[in-house]
């Protein structure tokens, strides 16, 4: 399945800080075109300078909503894999029936989980795929950003985003607002490709993940300084895929894919973060 990646057009830019800690100074990780730097104190990989954000915002349109109902299967499929390896099924009876997925696309997955029993809310940018998911699906879907939602204070027991959260220009804020929402106790789910897994090392910037619409390229100790520091706490982390259908005869591709299973060294991750029970905590 390939990545999407919308090539950007005339976009005003801004040179910013590290997206994670604050750091004002980097540098260059490739040569390509895209400008992906390395922060010099906690080693964040991003874009720098960035697109602004009612400028990326054009690149999630009809084309987008075209490539997410043709794949919606395969994402979802993935979706539910992950939710499995990082023991959802095993936590969600003890969890408040409310689920959150931010980036939900055409809203399989809340479909899902309506069905499971749980209220269900999604969020997505993408107009095109929300009303599809309101209209064909009937589940909740908010058109914007999780920010522009302005959900109440501890609204949901789960909050969940797959493959979100690199497209985002502040990843920090996003975290920051699930937080806020999520009740005492509640746990963040979230999904995005490892810089550190082996497919990233073995193809550095051809990497597929190293795209124009990927803002940040997190790697498992990035992704969990984020959330720690704002608050959460990391439970487990769950990886999978060795190597990218095409790159590899099928027999090494699979063997791959077991090790990088097994080995939690995947291309892809799944954090499960969960906000203390204390208020003040």
């Amino acid at each position: 399945m390939k990545t999407f990646s919308m090539s950007p057009g005339e976009e005003k830019k801004r040179l910013i800080e590290c997206p994670v800690c604050g750091y004002p100074e980097s540098s260059p990780r490739w040569s390509g075109s895209m400008g992906f730097v390395t922060c010099g104190r906690c080693g964040l990989v991003h874009q720098n300078p960035q697109p602004m954000l009612e400028d990326l915002a054009q690149r999630y349109d009809d084309e987008y909503f075209e490539y997410e109902r043709e794949n919606e299967e395969n994402f979802f499929s993935l979706m539910l894999m992950g939710l499995e390896d990082i023991g959802f099924p095993e936590l969600a009876g003890d969890l408040p029936r409310s689920f959150l997925d931010v980036g939900c696309a055409t809203g399989k997955l809340i479909a899902h989980v309506k069905e499971l029993g749980f209220s269900e809310q999604g969020v997505e940018i993408c107009a095109p795929s929300a009303r599809y998911g309101i209209e064909q699906r009937g589940v909740s879907i908010f058109i914007g950003t999780l920010e522009e939602a302005a959900f109440r204070d501890e609204s949901f027991g789960v909050v969940h985003c797959s493959h979100l959260i690199e497209h985002l220009t502040d990843p920090a804020a996003f975290v920051e607002e699930v937080r806020r929402i999520l009740v005492p106790g509640g746990i963040f789910l979230v999904t995005t490709p490892d810089i550190q897994g082996m497919q990233a090392r073995l193809f550095g910037e051809g990497w597929r993940s190293a795209i124009h619409d990927h803002m940040v390229l997190f790697s498992r100790t990035t992704l969990r300084r984020l959330l720690e520091d704002k608050g959460f706490s990391v439970e487990k982390r769950r990886s999978w895929g060795g190597l990218a259908v095409g790159t590899a005869p099928a027999p090494l591709k699979r063997f791959a894919d077991r090790a990088c299973k097994f080995l939690n060294q995947g291309d892809v991750m799944i954090l499960l973060a969960r906000k203390p029970l204390s208020r003040e905590g």
